[in-house]
């Protein structure tokens, strides 16, 4: 028997591959312009059970669409609104006791017709719970079952053979997100509560760390008025902060001294010996409170092109210094 002959896909230059990849970001941005003409009652009445529910909203779906459910799950669990994934398939084999009296369940699918979408939907409504359909085929099983319908039809999958989930899984996940945002807007879901979900990780950082939790690791290095050159360098290097804050007998911030000035006074100055903080340092640096977020520090130092910034409390003492390295060690740059 001879060889099966091998498979040699064609050879494609750059410019048939900007080609396919600009026509598939047409084809589905084209799909998602189409779903603002679908937002009609059903989208308006869906949002608000959803927001009206005691329970939690239960997603549920098959194949691709069990992968967009779980991201629709995981918006609405981070942004206020309860919910739950729940596969189609190891729902009709036991785990559709998860579904508790007072939740909604929100089915999506393209067709509207898989098979397990037509065991699942009899035992919702059998349960009572209010259903949602998100699908692409308005007049499906899925549709003509559910209470709402959040029709996310597409003319056309991006995929070359208008098969493969693209455009219509794309759909899907924008119908997802305008649900997400209408339900933050109407719980007022703001800056604090969204870092009261997301503890961890940069973003969370972003919006809970607070320039107290940083510049308390650092040491304090301060100098007086009159302190002589060797004194000012031993408590720039001794602190590894590149600066040194001078104060007065109230510990008030005066001016600091940087690195970058002892460098520029050693070129100029000839006699060391008379030089004392007070006549190389940089006046009235830049302050921020205890309590500022990290990330106003953060653009405050590039707002100024600076490294460090000086940390007051409310009566202007001063309290130590913030570093851009502390910032960076934290994943907020």
């Amino acid at each position: 028997m001879g060889k099966s002959p091998i498979f040699v896909p064609p050879f494609m230059n750059t410019d048939q591959i900007l080609a396919i990849g600009r026509r598939t970001i047409e084809l589905e941005a084209s799909s998602i312009a189409g779903l603002l003409a679908f937002l009609n009652e059903d989208f308006v009445q869906a949002v608000q059970a959803v927001y009206e529910c005691q329970g939690r909203l239960v997603i549920s779906g098959i194949g691709k669409s069990a992968i967009v459910a779980q991201k629709i799950v995981a918006t609405l669990n981070s942004t206020g609104t309860p919910a739950v994934f729940l596969h189609a398939a190891d729902a009709i084999h036991g785990d559709l006791g998860m579904v508790q009296e007072n939740d909604i369940v929100l089915i999506i699918s393209k067709s509207g017709e898989s098979p397990e979408i037509k065991v699942l939907v009899p035992l919702i409504k059998n349960f009572g719970n209010k259903l949602i359909g998100m699908v692409g085929q308005t007049q499906s099983f899925l549709a003509l079952q559910a209470d709402f319908v959040l029709n996310t039809t597409v003319s056309k999958e991006a995929c070359p053979n208008n098969l493969a989930p693209t455009s219509s899984t794309t759909a899907q996940m924008v119908m997802g997100d305008a649900m997400a945002v209408c339900l933050m807007e109407m719980r007022g879901f703001n800056g604090a509560d969204f870092a009261k979900f997301h503890p961890g990780g940069n973003l969370g950082k972003r919006l809970y760390l607070r320039v107290k939790d940083l510049y308390v690791q650092n040491q304090r290095p301060a100098i007086s008025p009159d302190a002589k050159l060797k004194e000012i360098i031993v408590s720039i290097s001794g602190s590894r902060l590149g600066v040194t804050a001078v104060i007065d007998n109230e510990e008030r911030v005066l001016g600091v001294i940087t690195d970058g000035d002892l460098r520029r006074m050693l070129e100029k100055e000839s006699d060391l010996v008379a030089i004392h903080a007070e006549n190389i340092m940089t006046r009235n640096p830049k302050q921020i409170g205890p309590t500022a977020m990290a990330i106003e520090a953060l653009d405050l130092l590039r707002k100024h092109d600076i490294t460090q910034l000086v940390v007051v409390d409310p009566n202007q003492h001063y309290l130590g210094v913030l570093h851009l390295h502390d910032l960076i060690k934290e994943g907020l740059l």
